[in-house]
């Protein structure tokens, strides 16, 4: 199982170019789509889920036509949107079987089996009697989990599915993901390193609507070791630091900026070399397409 994207573009109405001849091949497994918010992410999960028309370019799935064969693409599609709505007065039992009968699940016993399934696979069991406004944001991740699991998907698409979570219900959701993507192409759009950097063996960064790095996460973080130093300053002295090198990121320890720079040799002037990660990865893509959009390959 394979999803092939070719030449995608998209321009909205008022000008802005979305998608900018997005390339990638998606295989079984996990599969992150990091980007910063406003980069794209969303267009082109949602074109990939059938919701969306593209300007140009092709999406094929299994050799499905996924921009022309939209019916046959939602029989094993599963797609969990940023924000999606429930009934908070119902069950997690009530309303997952609903959607089962929607999905045209219509043997009951089939049905029932199905739903205790799912809800034991996301973890919602103990708590499926209890009414959805009840539940924490991670438990209603969860469930919408569970919903997009209905037609057993080849594909399942999760759009920014951790955002707010805490790191208990991240974790939680992080293994439901993981076991997930063992059978099935898992695209997860985020804008949280971590979330990729744990759970995907394949990746891409997208910025401006354009794909700026594509591969495995670990051989893209080789690709910069020996590169990355680091220092502690003042703050006064960060605005200066940032015109002499190329700084990629800053955080605050003990009230003081550390900062991390790119550099093929030893800058010197305090700064020690470390050992790159994903982050610094991803910060020096999405800096340098501000700081110089040709660089972009």
């Amino acid at each position: 199982m394979e999803l092939i994207i070719d030449n995608l573009s998209k321009t909205y109405s008022n000008g802005v170019k979305a998608l900018q001849d997005v390339s990638l091949e998606i295989p079984t497994g996990m599969f992150g789509l990091l980007g910063p918010n406003g980069a794209g992410k969303s267009t082109l999960m949602r074109t990939i889920a059938t919701l969306q028309e593209a300007d140009k370019g092709t999406i094929s799935l299994d050799g499905i036509d996924a921009l022309k064969q939209k019916n046959e693409v939602r029989q094993i599609l599963g797609y969990l949107p940023q924000q999606f709505g429930l009934y908070p007065r119902m069950s997690a039992e009530v309303l997952l079987n609903h959607f089962a009968v929607l999905k045209g699940i219509s043997n009951k016993k089939e049905r029932k089996e199905l739903v205790k399934a799912l809800l034991y696979k996301t973890n919602l069991y103990e708590v499926r009697k209890q009414n959805l406004s009840g539940y924490s944001g991670g438990m209603k991740q969860r469930f919408g989990i569970a919903q997009a699991l209905l037609n057993n998907p080849k594909l399942l698409i999760v759009d920014e599915p951790t955002a707010g979570l805490d790191p208990l219900e991240r974790n939680r959701f992080y293994n439901v993901l993981s076991e997930l993507g063992e059978n099935t192409i898992v695209i997860l759009s985020t804008h949280i390193v971590e979330d990729v950097k744990e759970l995907c063996t394949n990746m891409a960064i997208i910025n401006q609507g354009q794909v700026l790095l594509k591969g495995n996460p670990r051989e893209i973080i080789d690709g910069l070791e020996g590169k990355v130093y680091q220092k502690t300053i003042a703050k006064l002295e960060l605005e200066n630091y940032k015109s002499n090198y190329q700084v990629i990121s800053e955080r605050l320890f003990h009230g003081k900026p550390i900062i991390h720079i790119l550099s093929d040799t030893n800058p010197g002037n305090g700064f020690s070399p470390i050992d790159a990660d994903l982050e610094d990865v991803y910060f020096s893509q999405i800096f340098g397409i501000a700081a110089n959009p040709k660089s972009i390959v």
